[in-house]
């Protein structure tokens, strides 16, 4: 009863444009029909959420969660303290169809794996709320393209396209200088996930596409299971012997320099760690989106700095300006970049 009385209240409190729709064709081949206006979207997990956010702040009904103190100071502040509405998707999801219907969208997105299981909970929420639900390729080779068709599905077609555009440039400038280094000049790394570094992503991984997408030999490979995240032993980790290890566990960062079991490593001999930056959203892996972009440049200057020698400072300020909606200031710069924590040893 509950349920139909918020349903109720959603359908008499849509934006005007809800009853005539247009279709629009999400990144699973589902044909949907979303509002011809679109004024407030939830966001069903994080990479959707950053999509959102980076394509029309003021219509992002909430955050999957809260936003601390240091991610919030990256953000207006107006963006920064909306609600925590937690995620319908991926793990600890903690949303249900009630939580989503009281928060009125016109429109539900989903970013990230477009596979039958995400396409059947899509039908099936769109299903129990009425409000159109479209799925886009969180990988990194389909971000210029989900954030067109997301900001079409949301009206914003426009900034969408400088969006892309701007992922599209970058991306290319990237593989092109990439494609210009012999492969024996590429590094072998290792990518230490979690507290103890001892769970890392196969190649070919959503969490490890940055390595891909610069030619870097991710130690780790596809010799396990095909699929994302694995846990490796120290052994394994002694046995790749990784030139370079880049992790996204600051308390591993810290340890890793004292702990005797990684000290034989020549990563760890040569100073080669490094800590990804991650305010206010993973420069390396998570959330799986096009945060990522700045990511793949910092890394490729620490990979490769012969070849890349832009200013990535300045790189910085204008990606969080075009897709945060505010530049940092210089001492967010400096914490980002400098800190010996996130620059190696």
């Amino acid at each position: 009863m509950y349920l139909n009385a918020v349903l109720a209240l959603v359908v008499a409190s849509c934006c005007v444009g809800r009853a005539a729709a247009r279709d629009i064709v999400d990144s699973a081949g589902r044909k949907v029909a979303v509002p011809a206006t679109v004024c407030r979207v939830y966001a069903a997990g994080p990479p959707a959420s950053i999509m959102v956010y980076a394509i029309a702040p003021e219509k992002l009904l909430g955050w999957t969660r809260s936003m601390s103190a240091a991610e919030a100071a990256f953000l207006p502040q107006r963006y920064a303290e909306l609600p925590p509405l937690g995620r319908l998707t991926g793990r600890g999801n903690t949303a249900n169809v009630e939580v989503v219907l009281a928060t009125k969208p016109d429109l539900i997105v989903d970013a990230g794996a477009t596979g039958d299981t995400y396409v059947s909970l899509a039908d099936r929420v769109q299903q129990q709320t009425g409000v159109a639900y479209v799925l886009y390729d969180g990988t990194f080779a389909a971000t210029s393209a989900s954030l067109r068709g997301l900001a079409a599905a949301m009206g914003d077609s426009a900034r969408g396209e400088l969006l892309a555009d701007y992922v599209d440039r970058r991306v290319q400038t990237v593989k092109a200088k990439v494609a210009s280094i012999p492969r024996e000049r590429r590094p072998r790394v290792y990518y230490a996930r979690g507290a103890t570094g001892l769970q890392t992503a196969l190649a070919g991984s959503i969490n490890a596409e940055v390595l891909d997408i610069l030619g870097a030999v991710n130690v780790a490979g596809n010799q396990a299971a095909a699929g994302g995240l694995v846990n490796v032993s120290m052994e394994q980790v002694l046995a790749w012997n990784p030139d370079v290890i880049v992790t996204t566990d600051p308390g591993f960062f810290t340890r890793v320099w004292t702990d005797a079991r990684w000290s034989s490593l020549t990563a760890v001999k040569n100073a080669r760690v490094y800590l990804s930056p991650q305010l206010p959203f993973g420069w390396f892996d998570f959330p799986p989106g096009p945060n990522r972009l700045i990511g793949l440049l910092w890394l490729a200057n620490i990979l490769y700095p012969d070849v890349f020698n832009e200013d990535l400072r300045a790189q910085a300020a204008e990606f969080y300006r075009i897709f945060y909606h505010q530049e940092p200031t210089r001492a967010q710069l400096d914490a980002l970049l400098n800190t010996p924590e996130l620059a190696g040893r």
